[in-house]
């Protein structure tokens, strides 16, 4: 069980550096030219709202587009401060992988606006309060391995190797926290330790306005996220007969708060405190969730049968 957790870790590894790497070291070499002075220029303005430099916008880019690895692989090539780089953590663990993770509501019935909107508006809305409420962090981040030395690399060929050095220095961080997740996931996975967890759950769904039987997709996406946990998830509202109110609320809530181990310990290398992201992650799904719950049912029709998926 643990050489399977092993492999599949090297797997997921492999997969994520043929991103991570290629990402860290094109935006290395593109700060040595003028199109990221242009972009900066034309962005900074509107990046200034949020508490962020115009760089700030490759990384928010490439992690909507891609995912958090194609982020960070972008955030390990700049120089950002500890407050800008907290706010782009918080900003793309509510809205990364938008493309992949929207398609996913939509196969399991959610539509995709609905996730998109939710996902966008939190992490500018976080933003902008995170800007308003913190006046610290002003120092310069470092990130763990990977050295932010103010001296000017001179020469493309000394450009090309300080940039593969940073890309290959970004990858074993990553590995370093990847490869031990994967094996914990394989054993969660082959103990039918889900099963379990899900029972544990049920207080909780009932407590955010969802039915007992929402409670293993609900899992599946905290403990997999919206892109690993798809088939757990699809399986389960097939088998489960989830209503589509309880499926649109557990949604809501993912889309706010999902893989919470690997998309919270991701974040460690790049030097900022993983609890309060976590915590503001938790905190803004569980009132949202409610809050739309308590909306939900003051609106619903009387007598009105919801539809059931799996049927």
């Amino acid at each position: 069980m643990l050489k399977r957790g092993l492999v599949v870790g090297l797997k997921t590894t492999w997969t994520l550096g043929k991103v991570i790497f290629p990402v860290t070291l094109l935006v290395t070499l593109l700060q040595h030219t003028p199109v990221l002075d242009w972009v900066i220029k034309w962005i900074s303005p509107l990046m200034g709202w949020f508490g962020l430099s115009g760089d700030a916008a490759i990384p928010l880019v490439l992690g909507n587009f891609l995912n958090l690895y194609a982020a960070i692989g972008a955030i390990l090539s700049l120089e950002l401060t500890v407050k800008e780089v907290f706010i782009l953590a918080v900003m793309l663990s509510f809205s990364h992988n938008m493309i992949i993770e929207s398609t996913v509501a939509a196969k399991v019935g959610i539509k995709m606006w609905i996730v998109v909107a939710v996902r966008i508006g939190l992490s500018l809305f976080s933003a902008l309060v995170i800007n308003l409420v913190w006046n610290g962090g002003s120092n310069l981040a470092k990130y763990g391995l990977v050295s932010t030395s103010e001296e000017q690399v001179t020469g493309w060929g000394n450009i090309f190797f300080a940039g593969i050095e940073k890309a290959s220095l970004g990858i074993v961080q990553l590995a370093m926290i990847v490869i031990p997740l994967m094996i914990v996931i394989q054993v969660l996975k082959e103990l039918k330790w889900l099963a379990v967890f899900s029972k544990w759950m049920s207080p909780i769904t009932k407590a955010l306005g969802m039915k007992e039987n929402t409670s293993t997709t609900l899992a599946a996406g905290i403990l997999f996220g919206l892109a690993f946990g798809a088939g757990v998830m699809i399986q389960a509202v097939k088998e489960d007969n989830v209503s589509k109110k309880d499926l649109t609320l557990a949604f809501i809530f993912l889309v706010a708060c999902h893989a919470v181990v690997e998309d919270t310990l991701i974040f460690i290398p790049l030097g900022i405190p993983v609890l309060p992201l976590l915590l503001i992650r938790v905190i803004t799904a569980t009132l949202l969730t409610i809050l739309v719950a308590f909306i939900w049912k003051r609106v619903e029709q009387n007598g009105r049968k919801e539809p059931v998926y799996g049927n």
